[in-house]
């Protein structure tokens, strides 16, 4: 009798211990394939700028690197502020060397106290015409100091906003002198702005809704930005003041 009843404890006891080893196995595995997937996300990606030098990039209408405005320090790509704000400044606006359609933008920003500067994609180069004419712009901002904060409408000025557009919700940037990590994801006209780990912003180009938005704003006598361009380069903003940019990558979808 105690053979007979010890005999399902026994086997209770082999099929936990074959489930655990099996478990194991499988877990081992799909570590191994993780790790794969995650080496082949990573080689996906392209970078733009990798804190030595400035090869993938240029000045917007011009064919060279801007000699003076921008410089690599530390690691950084630095925009010079020269405290004239609109008016920007020595260096003006970058883009890189290539054009884009359907990708991931990734990079880290970091703003100085009262600073602006922004994120421009899919633009074109306009002879005599600035880059935020053909482009939409993920906003950099200070937040707490720069006027155009409390500008535009219910926030669409603050940093991560579709500039002028939509308002970054939530609004979640990191005070001046602090890094922020963000994300752009632009595909069939889909755009998705991801500020330090949150979807902050999402539209849709070419649409009624998009056309709607944009003729009640400052775009409205613009065609080049309303008609934004399938295609096109990546830019960062020379507003006049300090601003640094590191580990900018990007990966084609």
């Amino acid at each position: 009798m105690r053979i007979i009843n010890l005999l399902p404890a026994f086997l209770l006891i082999m099929f936990l211990n074959n489930s655990c080893g099996t478990s194991g196995n499988e877990k081992k595995g799909e570590e191994a394939k993780t790790e794969d997937v995650e080496a082949t996300t990573e080689d996906e990606w392209t970078i733009l700028f990798d804190g030595t030098s400035t090869e993938n990039f240029r000045g917007y209408n011009k064919e060279e690197f801007p000699e003076a405005g921008w410089e690599i320090v530390d690691g950084t790509l630095h925009c010079m502020g020269s405290g004239m704000g609109e008016a920007g400044g020595k260096g003006g606006d970058i883009i890189t060397k290539k054009k884009y359609s359907n990708f991931e933008l990734s990079l880290e920003w970091k703003i100085s106290e009262g600073g602006n500067s922004g994120i421009f994609y899919l633009a074109q180069e306009l002879e005599g015409k600035p880059i935020y004419i053909s482009a939409p712009e993920m906003q950099i901002l200070d937040n707490e100091r720069h006027v155009d904060a409390k500008l535009g409408k219910e926030g669409n000025r603050q940093a991560g906003s579709l500039y002028d557009l939509i308002p970054a919700v939530p609004q979640n940037a990191k005070p001046a002198g602090e890094w922020n990590q963000v994300r752009i994801l632009v595909y069939d006209g889909t755009v998705v702005h991801t500020q330090n780990g949150e979807n902050v912003v999402e539209y849709h180009l070419w649409t009624d809704q998009w056309k709607e938005m944009c003729a009640n704003s400052k775009f409205a006598d613009m065609p080049e930005f309303i008609n934004t361009a399938r295609e096109g380069y990546i830019g960062l903003q020379d507003h006049g003041n300090d601003v640094w940019f590191r580990n900018i990558k990007i990966k084609e979808l």
